[in-house]
């Protein structure tokens, strides 16, 4: 009997074990880079929003409806009523458009919101704070990838030209994907490379 219980203590400490390696190891070197964007509640089309207006979007800039993004740690997702602000009125020119557009109204009506979700996403014992990384590139414009920004007589670029840093063009993706890994690694280079702060307590805490 005692040798039957050391087998099932065995056999329970190996599947817990293998459960929890498997757990680490998906989340270490799982990189979603380059995987499709999770299927949202109403597919926004940044294309339309943010999208250039040679492209037929908007051209609407990030900071229009990302209104934190420069002035704390969140980008913030605008709310229903913000998107209602425009859509009170704005109905949609296809099918598609009036059939999304049909959500958020009812979200709306409802007062329940719209649950989105989340994109880009950093373990809860990561803080990263985006106005500091926000600030920083608009006097460095130099640091900036994954676009070319107009920079000012001031030498510098407004907020909403930094995000392709690390979101990449999400004016021309049609659903929203992660481009970069945002594993402590790339974080960490990035600081390296601009005199960043790599001290522990700059991001855990």
């Amino acid at each position: 009997m005692p040798k039957a219980k050391l087998l099932i203590g065995l056999l329970v400490g190996l599947v817990l074990f293998g459960a929890f390696v498997f757990f680490v190891g998906s989340a270490w070197f799982g990189l979603p880079v380059g995987a499709q964007g999770p299927e949202q509640p109403i597919a926004y089309p940044h294309t339309t929003h943010a999208g250039s207006v040679e492209s037929g979007g908007l051209g609407l800039d990030c900071t229009f409806c990302h209104r934190n993004v420069d002035k704390g740690p969140a980008a913030t997702i605008p709310s229903v009523e913000q998107c209602m602000f425009c859509h009170s009125k704005i109905g949609g020119t296809t099918d598609r458009g009036q059939t999304e557009i049909a959500k958020l109204r009812a979200a709306f009506e409802s007062g329940e919101g719209v649950k989105w979700i989340r994109v880009h996403r950093l373990p809860d014992h990561v803080q990263f704070v985006h106005d500091a990384h926000v600030r920083f590139l608009m006097v460095n414009p130099d640091k900036i990838v994954n676009s070319t920004p107009s920079i000012g007589l001031d030498g510098s670029v407004n907020a909403a030209q930094v995000c392709s840093t690390c979101h990449g063009q999400i004016a021309a993706m049609a659903k929203v994907k992660q481009i970069r890994a945002l594993k402590m690694g790339d974080c960490v280079d990035c600081h390296r490379a601009n005199n960043g702060p790599t001290d522990c307590t700059a991001c855990h805490y």
